[in-house]
């Protein structure tokens, strides 16, 4: 609340200190104002480029203007000028076509002939006889069908004894249910691979001549849901049978039924993928939903693990590292995150500097991708130590100088407090520098969650992340979702419990009929 006239001291040196504490609180909104409008509205990679336009002035107060490249030249030695862009009428400019690409062979061809409407020499009037032909392709596409499957059982009876014999009835993946294993792999697939909620699916579907409503698509996907739950028990105990995870959650919403708003769930992701380290284990993620984001969540998932957990710094994973079964690896991509923020505010040189010290060790981390532990702790010990030394010890003596609410000196105090975490990777070749790995399995939560707009119940929330483990874990090897989902719809309810982890995507990737290009 604003002080009337009257209420200000008299104090000179008061008034001043008054005055500065409200220049730095106001600083501070709009560095948080563009960071959430950036997040919002701007692009989400985080490059360092100085002809980049600030962000626009909030009104009240211009921002501080751009420097000049020649500002950032002391701090980015290894930067080289950026080469002019040729005109378009420059003479050794050409525009090329593009040769045309090559359809796969594999695709079922349709033989249009166009014939001559006369057959005969409009000159001599003889029969024209075939010399060649030209040929051309177009990509078609045509929609997806609905075919209707009609089992019959004949019965057979024995003259003379009057016997009768049949063929037992097929097994169906849901009870005396509609669907074959084709169409609720369509339906989950839909939904958690591509991100169509069944509303919208609803909709295609009438299209099609066949009226699914929404709520019967809700049952078979929970029902189906419970049929893979053995499947995805067998995943989560052999993600936390790893020795490094890596973790992170976001916000789902989550309807409350009879009030008509949403309250926020979360679902957690648990990825364990060793082929940074050239591991031999498959990678697979595992998600679990939980109705709020309470430290005991995470414990109760992570009960039967311990190992290194890579995560962000949210409080709640404190309690794990209390006893010392997990170890606590941090991420420097929320650090540099930070600095970026910064940056991206009022192209700040010092959060300029941080971001190509962090950058050179990105560097190295990109050269030894994909090489054996050992190898990676000595190269880290030689060539990142060294480059952290001098970071922590920039960034001691920068801290120093700048106002302790300051954006900056946040950033600055955020990696000093966790430098122990951040440094963890340089001597566990097994360890990466950052949580990407999760992050990358939260990305297709938030796609889908931009979608559907909410969980219809906690029980909701339960489906979607056994789904999600599935659809994720064959992201991983590069497996089509809906085929792996066919296949395993269409044996595990007469597959052996104790043989589960047959089931497992990687292990019956042989077994499927297409995939999709590996992934990264």
């Amino acid at each position: 609340m604003a002080l009337e006239y009257t209420q200000l001291s008299d104090d000179v040196e008061e008034l001043k200190h008054q005055l500065l504490q409200h220049a730095a609180w106001v600083e501070a909104l709009k560095e948080e104002v563009i960071r959430l409008r950036r997040w919002r509205f701007g692009r989400s990679s985080e490059v360092i480029d100085v002809r980049i336009a600030p962000e626009p002035p909030l009104a009240g107060g211009a921002m501080p203007e751009k420097p000049e490249a020649a500002d950032l030249a002391p701090t980015s030695p290894k930067c080289e000028p950026v080469p002019k862009l040729m005109a378009v009428d420059s003479p050794v400019t050409r525009i090329s076509r593009r040769p045309a690409r090559a359809l796969p062979p594999e695709l079922p061809r349709a033989i249009l002939e166009h014939a001559p409407s006369n057959c005969h020499c409009p000159d001599c009037g003889q029969r024209l006889s075939r010399l060649g032909e030209d040929s051309s392709e177009q990509l078609d596409y045509v929609p997806g069908y609905f075919q209707v499957i009609r089992h019959v059982r004949p019965k057979l009876a024995c003259g003379a004894c009057a016997r009768i014999a049949q063929a037992p009835a097929p097994m169906r993946p849901i009870e005396r249910g509609l669907p074959t294993a084709g169409l609720l792999a369509q339906v989950i697939g839909a939904k958690y691979a591509d991100h169509c909620p069944l509303h919208r699916q609803e909709g295609i579907y009438r299209r099609a001549g066949v009226e699914l409503p929404r709520a019967t698509l809700a049952s078979w996907v929970a029902e189906s849901a419970a049929l893979l739950d053995p499947l995805v028990s067998a995943l989560e105990r052999y993600v936390m049978a790893a020795e490094k995870l890596h973790a992170d959650d976001t916000p789902v919403p989550v309807l409350c039924p009879g009030k008509g708003r949403a309250r926020t769930g979360r679902l957690w992701a648990y990825v364990r993928d060793d082929r940074p380290c050239a591991g031999p284990h498959p990678p697979a993620v595992v998600y679990r939903y939980s109705p709020d984001r309470k430290a005991e969540r995470p414990q109760a998932h992570l009960r039967s693990f311990s190992g290194i957990l890579q995560a962000d710094a949210y409080s709640g994973f404190a309690p794990l590292y209390v006893d010392g079964w997990i170890r606590e690896a941090a991420c420097w991509a929320h650090a540099r995150r930070k600095y970026y923020d910064v940056y991206a505010a009022d192209r700040s040189p010092t959060a300029a500097e941080a971001l190509m010290r962090i950058g050179e060790l990105y560097a190295i981390e990109r050269e030894i991708r994909g090489q054996a532990p050992a190898v990676r702790a000595e190269i880290r010990r030689t060539r990142s130590a060294p480059l952290l030394a001098a970071l922590r010890a920039w960034l001691t003596t920068t801290y120093a100088s700048l106002a302790a609410k300051s954006p900056l000196a946040g950033a600055i105090q955020y990696t000093l407090t966790r430098w122990t975490a951040l440094t963890r990777y340089v001597n566990d070749g097994r360890i990466e520098i950052d949580n990407n790995a999760a992050e990358r399995a939260i990305r297709a939560l938030v796609l889908g969650r931009r979608n559907y707009l909410f969980a219809g119940s906690n029980a909701g929330g339960e489906t979607a992340a056994r789904l999600y483990s599935l659809v994720g874990t064959c992201r991983l090897h590069g497996i089509d979702p809906h085929h792996y989902l066919r296949h395993v719809l269409e044996r595990i309810a007469e597959h052996p419990i104790n043989r589960i982890e047959e089931l497992l995507p990687w292990r019956v990737a042989d077994l499927l009929p297409l995939a999709l290009s590996r992934a990264a």
